[in-house]
C-alpha cells in the first residue's frame, strides 16, 4: 500500500472541501445538486460524512477480519436486504447533519476527521490492511462484495470525488 498516497488524498479532499466552502454563496448552498435530491450544503455533508463512516468501519473490519468469510458475508446479505430502509437514514441523515454541521462547521469537522484517520493509517500493520470483510454492495457505488481495510482508507475519497462531481457549486480560483 502506498500510505503517501492515500495521505495526499485526504489532505487534497480537505483543500478541496474547505475552498468550495470558501467560495459558495449562500444562494450556492441552497441550491439543490445534480442527480440527488440534496441541496448542495447537504451533500456536502453527506460527502465529509463518508470520512466519517470509515472511521466507524475500522472496527467492524478487524472483527470480521477474523473471523470465517462467511460471517461477514451473512451480515452484507442482511445489509442489502435492508436497503430501503438504508436510503431513507442515509437522505435524512444528511439533511439533519448538515444542520449540526453546517458550511460553518463542517470543514472544521473534516480536519478533525482527517487527522484521525492520518493517525490510525500511519499506525495499521501490512497484515491489519489486508483484513477483509464482506460489504452491502447496493449501499454504495463504491463498495465491493469484499473490501481489504485498504480499501476502506480508500473508499471515502472514491466517494468525495463522485459526489463534488455532482455539486452545482463550482470553486473559484
Amino acid at each position: 500500500m502506498d500510505r503517501e498516497l492515500v495521505h495526499a488524498e485526504l489532505r487534497q479532499a480537505s483543500a478541496t472541501l474547505h475552498q468550495l466552502l470558501e467560495s459558495a454563496t449562500a444562494e450556492d448552498l441552497r441550491r439543490r445538486s445534480e442527480g440527488t435530491r440534496w441541496t448542495n450544503e447537504q451533500l456536502l455533508y453527506h460527502m465529509v460524512f463518508g470520512y466519517m463512516v470509515v472511521r466507524a468501519l475500522f472496527p467492524m473490519v478487524r472483527l470480521f477480519g477474523r473471523l470465517p468469510p462467511g460471517a461477514s458475508r451473512a451480515w452484507a446479505w442482511v445489509l442489502n436486504a435492508a436497503t430501503r430502509p438504508f436510503d431513507v437514514i442515509n437522505y435524512l441523515g444528511a439533511v439533519g447533519g448538515a444542520r449540526v454541521y453546517d458550511h460553518r462547521r463542517m470543514g472544521a469537522k473534516l480536519d478533525r476527521t482527517l487527522a484521525a484517520l492520518h493517525h490510525h493509517l500511519d499506525a495499521e500493520t501490512d497484515a491489519r490492511l489486508a483484513r477483509t470483510m464482506g460489504f452491502p454492495t447496493r449501499w454504495d457505488l463504491f463498495f465491493k462484495d469484499v473490501m481489504t481495510l485498504e480499501d476502506v482508507y480508500r473508499y471515502p475519497t472514491l466517494h468525495f470525488d463522485f459526489h463534488r462531481a455532482q455539486l452545482t457549486v463550482r470553486a473559484q480560483g
